[in-house]
């Protein structure tokens, strides 16, 4: 990617960080909403300067539809609050005992487990509140609530996490580290680019193409963490790396020496740019982003 290229990307992603993250202000409950102290800590576990991916794929796919992205602005949201509700569980002791995050605390340090338990649930709930809140037509919330609930639940995101936990008692094969990150990263790449594309009433070819698209970005993503927690600076990243090794995880790192990973999440990138030919230009933020995989820091 050349420089005036990630130049554009840095400030259109800049941008709707700032409008993605005023809507995540205004949906969330207040601070000082009785209880307060749940409620800070969902504030917490969402407002900590995540980089919104999820939620501007949501209004990418919608925007490449023909659709209003603003329209699709609730959906985002309720995307990144599912993807910061797993977070907050993620860093939970019972699971990766992470005590930072994008370098501040994470939200069981913060708080306490309980509350950081309570409030990934509550954020898991507001999401599904959020959606049905929108200003949307009904057989389209449903739609979308259906495609959220199964992204998330135990055949999508969970699943993939179940699988993550059980693995580390031994060494799972290539395909069934596939299989794990395909649940567990990809669902929600793959629901926030179906969401975009239900907003906008995409057609069923560019439906397919945006899916084609999810699988090879997800893909792309976990092999660059899984790279990220190796070579990666840790004052960037804003956490530890080598957390993998330590909680004895299976990563590409485990089946690949540094060049073979970034060979294989290049050769991602590219299968994420063929998936997009059937698009002109309004799909140039998606390719860019896509390349943009190859080069990240955090």
């Amino acid at each position: 990617m050349d420089e005036t290229a990630l130049r554009e990307l840095n400030h259109n992603l800049a941008r709707q960080k700032r409008e993605v993250e005023a809507a995540l202000y205004e949906l969330l409950p207040p601070e000082d909403a009785f209880p307060p102290r749940i409620h800070a800590a969902m504030r917490y576990g969402v407002m900590n300067g995540g980089k919104r991916l999820r939620p501007i794929l949501v209004r990418e796919a919608c925007r490449i539809g023909g659709g209003d992205d603003a329209a699709a602005l609730p959906v985002a949201c309720a995307l990144e609050m599912i993807h910061s509700y797993s977070l907050v569980h993620d860093d939970l002791p019972c699971m990766d005992d992470d005590h930072f995050r994008r370098g501040v605390p994470t939200c069981h340090i913060a708080f306490d487990e309980a509350t950081a338990v309570l409030a990934g649930d509550a954020l898991l709930t507001c999401a599904f509140h959020t959606v049905a809140a929108a200003e949307l037509p009904a057989i389209l919330k449903a739609d979308i609530i259906r495609e959220l609930s199964v992204a998330a639940g135990s055949r999508g995101m969970i699943g993939g996490q179940i699988l993550d936990l059980e693995a580390e008692e031994r060494v799972v094969s290539l395909d069934e580290l596939r299989q794990i990150h395909a649940l567990k990263t990809g669902a929600l790449f793959r629901a926030a680019l179906r969401c975009g594309g239900m907003v906008a009433g995409m057609d069923a070819d560019s439906m397919a193409a945006v899916d084609d698209y999810a699988a090879h970005f997800g893909m792309a993503f976990q092999i660059t963490d899984d790279i990220l927690d190796v070579a990666g600076e840790e004052a960037v990243l804003g956490k530890p790396v080598g957390s993998d090794a330590r909680n004895q995880k299976n990563t590409y790192m485990s089946f690949f020496s540094l060049p073979q990973a970034q060979q294989l999440a290049a050769d991602e990138v590219l299968a994420c740019l063929k998936a997009l030919d059937r698009f002109g230009p309004e799909a140039d933020i998606l390719r860019t982003l896509a390349e943009y995989l190859l080069t990240r820091n955090s």
